[in-house]
């Protein structure tokens, strides 16, 4: 009898070695090992490879599409996400933090697809028949085309699959399933990359579409092998607070459309509400009597322009190391900003705390913002309110410079849309449009955007 023989595999990236290592020397990652059975490659007989090769090269030009390439959910801002609705054979992941909303907005899916004569299998891996069937009711789905089917072996739910050829299959969750073909706990690397890979070729050869449902880990990564994300076609992340209302659905990879394309959500008691216009959801609070340290800039998520507000604050700190603390945006870019405003404008902070805050929970990554941090920052210093039928657009460089920015008619148009009647925008940038109805100020150097737009006399 042969020996078996086991390797250790890093849980975090995958790395392999013949012994225990208390530190991943791949990623960093400290306890990480699980000790795995070596299984070695099996060569594969003829009549498996003569399945394998059902599709022989082709021409691109005799390649025939079908009409009906794409499914549509009936949840505009998930087709957003999806770059237009689900591609028929393709392979999605939706990852997030546990109690987000991922199953809940998947099963709202399957309602609607069997609203339009879609079949869906919806393999519940880590809930019992009657807890999905609560949640259904809860969220009025019910519908005749919907099987539930609680299993957590690969084998009997690709038999299922076959049998059944839905339109759609909602795997709730990869980490939650296991192959008999794998002597590993589910949730393993070896585990989670086979299994993907399985139901990858499911999905490609039966062109039966599938969305897994993926566990992040404590860091906000999606747990399991990096090779996970490469496989599937689609990556769409769920953000948010759970203790909040809204969410964000946004997209990290899709090969079938654009990324970071973004959906935004309000969780409600009878599931997830899609938000039309999230531009005036984040505005609802800004009034005309503001305070110092308010400002308005219209960044981009994707396609999407958004108007959020920047809030300021600075005071004196009795401490000797003042303290820069940023809720929504970058720490480093406010960092890279308050040295542009004490070396091209003479504004001294090193003894003065400052804090930035981004109204609504959404995260700002874009440079765009970065005039509309400035603004909140130079206004709050100067006790002085900035004018509130103004928007803010602009990249600040390290000389001072504003440098242009994308998407700009659609964001002026967005900022137009909700009543602003002037907007700061880099002088750097043509418009293509002429716009009415809005004074556009544009601004070359920072200096110049604090004097026109705060002014000296306050």
């Amino acid at each position: 009898m042969a020996k078996v023989k086991s390797k250790y595999v890093c849980q975090s990236c995958g790395y392999e070695t013949a012994r225990y290592l208390g530190k991943c020397p791949e990623c960093g990652s400290w306890g990480s090992f699980v000790e795995e059975v070596n299984i070695p490659n099996q060569k594969p007989n003829t009549s498996a490879l003569e399945l394998a090769d059902t599709y022989p090269p082709m021409r691109l030009n005799e390649i025939e599409m079908n009409s009906e390439i794409r499914m549509s959910t009936n949840i505009s801002e998930f087709d957003r996400v999806l770059g237009g609705g689900i591609v028929q054979g393709s392979l999605v992941l939706i990852a997030g933090d546990p109690g987000i909303g991922k199953s809940t907005i998947l099963l709202q899916t399957s309602g609607e697809l069997c609203k339009s004569n879609k079949k869906v299998l919806y393999v519940s891996a880590e809930e019992s028949a009657g807890q999905i069937k609560l949640r259904a009711e809860r969220l009025q789905v019910k519908s005749d085309n919907l099987y539930i089917y609680p299993q957590t072996n690969l084998e009997l739910i690709k038999k299922h699959i076959e049998d059944m050829m839905p339109d759609l299959v909602i795997i709730d969750s990869i980490q939650a399933i296991y192959t008999s073909q794998i002597q590993s706990s589910a949730g393993s690397v070896s585990q989670i990359r086979e299994c993907c890979n399985s139901l990858m070729q499911i999905a490609k050869t039966k062109n039966i579409s599938i969305i897994v449902i993926g566990h992040v880990t404590k860091e906000g990564n999606i747990a399991g092998p990096k090779v996970l994300e490469h496989m599937v076609d689609t990556v769409i992340q769920f953000e948010g607070d759970k203790y909040k209302t809204y969410r964000i659905l946004r997209s990290i990879k899709n090969r079938f459309g654009n990324t970071s394309e973004v959906g935004i959500f309000e969780m409600g008691v009878n599931g997830l509400t899609e938000v039309i216009n999230p531009s005036e959801l984040f505005m609802k609070e800004y009034n005309q009597t503001q305070t110092p340290g308010s400002t308005i800039i219209v960044t981009s998520e994707g396609t999407r322009p958004l108007l959020v507000e920047i809030q300021a604050l600075v005071g004196t700190t009795p401490y000797p190391a003042p303290r820069r603390v940023a809720n929504g945006v970058d720490t480093g870019r406010l960092l890279q900003i308050l040295a542009v405003l004490e070396k091209r404008i003479g504004l001294n902070l090193s003894k003065q705390d400052v804090y930035v805050n981004v109204i609504g929970g959404i995260d700002v990554n874009e440079p765009a913002a970065d005039l509309g941090i400035a603004l909140a920052i130079v206004t709050c210093v100067r006790d002085v309110v900035f004018d509130s039928h103004t928007a803010i657009i602009g990249e600040i460089g390290l000389s001072g410079e504003i440098r242009a920015v994308n998407h700009i008619e659609k964001r002026i148009n967005e900022a137009q849309k909700l009543g602003f009647k002037r907007i700061i925008i880099p002088a750097s940038n043509e418009l293509q449009e002429d716009f009415k109805g809005i004074e556009i100020l544009k601004v070359k150097r920072i200096l110049e955007a604090i004097t026109r737009g705060v002014g000296n006399d306050n």
